[in-house]
């Protein structure tokens, strides 16, 4: 009789593990190789601890928070002494460093993984562990690097029949192609790409989400809504979980160049709300560039607001990085805000010509020059952005990446031939007995004073030249620029300023019962400008709060004033508050930046 040997605990969980994989279920897999990663370690089976912690790996998806998965690998490596055995564990601690945005940490593993491949002279691990040294040069100045290792993979596994490695070298071919531009090379590529799917749903959704990408990049859309069925069919016969993003994305950026608001929109409420619980910087540009394309400005600002500060600084210079920020000037160019173009614009100029790429060639997003040049015409530098631009667009016709070009063509001054606008004459100017004089010419209106109309007129007064908020408010009385801490107010202070609240509620009240249209105006103003010194002044429990720097606290102020002031134009001259509002941008530094296509002469004094 034949004695049957029940599996262990362990072969059980690695076997449903397994099979969750495949059919797609990386969530469940993951939580399977894990208790298999807990049992193997407590019966110390180390061929099953090994094979759990590698297939935990093979289930990490890109861009998401780790866990213990690192310590884990690392705890099998440093108890494994077979050199094949280590190679695989340091290809897949690289990888994982690098999914997770560290990839400076993955480096040493992937290098080291590499060469004990090489000494093993096994090619099918020689280009598993070449695609984990890409995974880790994969920054903006990897460039070399990166192109070097994608070929070195190429000629590997042109001696390899493993599918899964072909596909890898192929992607990473492509990806480097792209990233030079090198049309030849990325049709090569696609064809290749396709040939592997033919009879692989895994190869065929890489293929046709990658067909799209340069079906896009040349500016055609047609072909969207086919490659999107079919990537989306090929990622769940292949059971590839992450592919929902891909697809999402693949139809976000299909609408934003066919002008299909709605479906851009449904890409960018998608993209957020992922990007947002997880905690992704790269995801949420791109939700704030795909809300711009909607056309939904607000929800961009709100999203743009969250690079302020030194998030943009500290991003990791991984692949994501040139995307990230490309992204975020994108949408900070459409919602005018100065600060984070800016800071943008620094960080990319090094890198200007670049083609930015979504990792793994998912998506072309542009020239770099593209958005600097818009940046450099915002900032004032006019030289500057004319040449790149120029630059720019000469790119964009060599590749014939038509939208792009027609894009950036139909941005910037109007051509010499074309008949010059007709210049309409404004009205902002002080008057006597407190009033401003305010309209377009021959149809002016004296309306009362707001201290947004004093910024106004300096940033009038200077087109083109940003102007930081201090000085605005400094241009309209003395102010110091003060960056220590310090209580804001002190309970004297305060007292007086609840005692006078007070007494505006009263007279308020007084003057919407006379109907004193003029002097509810004047005492609002004051009103809401003593509630906002409170709101600064007070901390939790009504304890005066600490002081940020005058620079900020000026910030806020100029916006504030601004935006009331624009507000209360639009009541009295539509057409002089529509000039004004795409034109202004307000922040730590201001700007007035007319239109072109809408000059305006201004009366100001």
């Amino acid at each position: 009789m034949v004695a049957v040997i029940e599996p262990s605990e362990a072969d059980t969980l690695l076997g449903q593990a397994d099979a969750a994989r495949a059919a797609g279920r990386g969530e469940v897999a993951a939580r399977l190789y894990e208790r298999a990663a807990v049992v193997c370690r407590a019966a110390d089976d180390l061929d099953g601890w090994t094979r759990a912690v590698l297939g935990a790996a093979s289930v990490h998806l890109f861009g998401t928070e780790p866990g213990r998965l690192p310590a884990e690998l690392y705890d099998v490596l440093a108890r494994t002494t077979d050199d094949l055995t280590r190679a695989r564990l340091e290809a897949a601690l690289a990888r994982c460093w690098a999914y997770a945005g560290n990839a400076e940490r993955g480096v040493r593993f992937a290098d080291e993984a590499v060469r004990r491949a090489e000494r093993a002279g096994d090619p099918a691990l020689i280009a598993d562990c070449l695609d984990a040294a890409l995974a880790v040069h994969w920054g903006p100045d990897d460039l070399d690097a990166r192109r070097s290792l994608a070929a070195r993979l190429d000629e590997v596994t042109a001696h390899v029949l493993d599918g899964d490695a072909r596909l890898r070298a192929r992607l990473w071919s492509l990806q480097a192609a792209c990233e030079v531009l090198d049309v030849q090379a990325i049709h090569r590529q696609m064809r290749a790409l396709e040939r592997l799917g033919e009879d692989w749903a895994r190869a065929r959704f890489f293929a046709a989400s990658r067909r799209l990408m340069l079906d896009l990049l040349l500016g055609r859309t047609d072909s969207a809504a086919r490659l999107k069925g079919m990537a989306a069919e090929a990622a769940e016969q292949a059971g590839l979980a992450d592919a929902w993003m891909v697809v999402s994305a693949m139809g976000s950026y299909a609408a934003a160049q066919s002008g299909d608001r709605a479906t851009c929109a449904a890409g960018a409420a998608e993209c957020e709300k992922f990007a947002l619980a997880e905690g992704i910087s790269v995801l949420c540009a791109e939700a704030a560039f795909l809300w711009t394309c909607a056309g939904d400005l607000d929800r961009a600002r709100a999203l743009v607001n969250t690079f302020h500060g030194r998030v943009l600084g500290d991003l990791p210079r991984d692949m994501n990085w040139l995307l990230t920020l490309q992204c975020v000037l994108e949408a900070a160019l459409a919602v005018g805000d100065l600060d984070v173009v800016g800071e943008a614009a620094a960080l990319l100029g090094p890198y200007r010509g670049r083609a930015v790429i979504n990792a793994g060639a998912v998506m072309f997003h542009g020239l770099t020059s593209d958005t600097l040049a818009r940046a450099a015409r915002l900032l004032g530098d006019s030289e500057a952005a004319e040449s790149l631009r120029a630059e720019a667009l000469a790119v964009y016709d060599r590749v014939g990446a038509r939208w792009w070009r027609d894009r950036l063509a139909s941005w910037g001054p109007p051509a010499d031939d074309q008949p010059e606008p007709a210049v309409v004459r404004l009205h902002l100017r002080p008057a006597p007995d407190g009033l401003w004089v305010v309209g377009t010419d021959g149809a002016t209106t004296p309306v009362r004073a707001l201290r947004g109309y004093a910024y106004l007129r300096e940033l009038l007064r200077r087109p083109n030249q940003p102007i930081s908020a201090l000085d605005l408010v400094g241009a309209t009385g003395p102010v110091a620029d003060e960056s220590s801490l310090g209580p804001i107010a002190d309970r004297q202070a305060l007292a007086a300023y609840r005692e006078r609240l007070g007494d505006l509620e009263r007279e308020l009240a007084e003057a919407e019962e006379w109907a004193d249209l003029g002097r509810l105006d004047g005492l609002r103003e004051e009103r809401d400008a003593l509630l906002g010194e409170l709101a600064r002044d007070i901390g939790l429990g009504g304890r005066p709060r600490s002081a940020g720097s005058s620079r900020e606290r000026a910030r806020i102020a100029v916006k504030k004033a601004i935006s009331a002031a624009v507000d209360r134009l639009s009541a009295v001259d539509e057409t002089l508050a529509d000039h004004l509002r795409p034109s202004l941008h307000t922040g730590l530094t201001c700007v007035y930046q007319p239109d072109p296509r809408h000059p305006a002469e201004w009366v100001l004094d």
